[in-house]
């Protein structure tokens, strides 16, 4: 089921105006949820980055979309749906209406919620072969835009295809100082020894949930020393790990990158705790 402003509908009932910015000019952000046994993983983290790009964005925020507000139309989409599960994939996607070409009239915003059924109600260790590849064709800008969950992900979509076409899991994206900032669907750690490094938002890299998580975490772990620094690309043959983060998989071991092969030690250990996190926090 499908949820349009508040009316649900399903899937292939649901309609959409033509009429829509996100449509004809990216103007849209949205939020992917992890929602096990009725709980929305981490859904007070999930609200304030959605107000925080909605405002960044300039969308105008209606009065009744509170924390309280939208988490119950969650709800009320996955108790619809006709496949009854233990966990589902929801997203909340939120575009200006429309009015004006490039500069909008309108100040209302619509928004639409998708929910699924999925298999695993926690995160689980997938240990089957991961390689990736740097890719090279378009680079992500660093700066406050490319931090945000918007529907502008061309550079992610032409990545998917190149990967798709040579036999890669995933690919590493590079933004124009040709810093290593995240994969196609997600955050990059690097484990060197004790020290885990990940590229700091100003590189260009999205502002993800589960890398938020990640560092309070590694910050409660004294075996462990957490910096946010630029990654180079001669940095990743030189690591014992890299690990992407998102947050429907949780932690994804990458095994191969070129010639290098990796160990998952500290994604095993990191994992176990993400899944008591997510138990716990709201």
């Amino acid at each position: 089921m499908i949820n349009i402003n508040g009316t649900l509908a399903a899937h292939s009932e649901g309609t959409i105006s033509v009429e829509n910015r996100g449509l004809h000019y990216g103007d849209a952000v949205f939020e992917t949820m992890k929602v096990s046994a009725g709980k929305v993983f981490f859904w007070e983290d999930h609200y304030f980055r959605l107000m925080a790009s909605m405002r960044i964005m300039r969308m105008e925020i209606p009065m009744n979309f509170t924390q309280e507000f939208l988490e119950e139309e969650i709800r009320k989409t996955i108790a619809s749906n006709s496949e009854k599960a233990s966990a589902y994939r929801v997203k909340l996607l939120v575009w200006r209406s429309w009015g004006g070409k490039y500069t909008p009239t309108a100040k209302d915003v619509e928004y639409v919620i998708f929910s699924e059924a999925i298999e695993q109600p926690f995160y689980i260790l997938n240990e089957q072969p991961y390689e990736v590849e740097l890719f090279k064709d378009h680079y992500v800008t660093s700066g406050l835009l490319s931090t945000l969950k918007t529907n502008n992900k061309a550079i992610n979509v032409l990545g998917s295809v190149y990967a798709e076409e040579n036999d890669y899991q995933n690919c590493l994206l590079l933004n124009e100082k040709k810093q290593v900032v995240e994969a196609l669907n997600g955050n990059l750690f690097l484990v060197k020894g004790y020290k885990i490094k990940t590229p700091p938002i100003t590189d260009g890299c999205l502002n993800g949930i589960l890398r938020k998580q990640l560092i309070a975490i590694l910050g409660q772990l004294p075996d462990y020393i957490l910096e946010e620094a630029s990654i180079s690309p001669f940095e990743l043959q030189k690591a014992d790990e890299l690990f992407v983060t998102n947050t429907m998989v949780g932690i994804q071991p990458i095994s191969k990158y070129r010639k290098k092969e990796y160990t998952t030690e500290v994604a095993k250990d990191l994992l176990a705790k993400l899944n008591v996190k997510a138990r716990l926090v709201n």
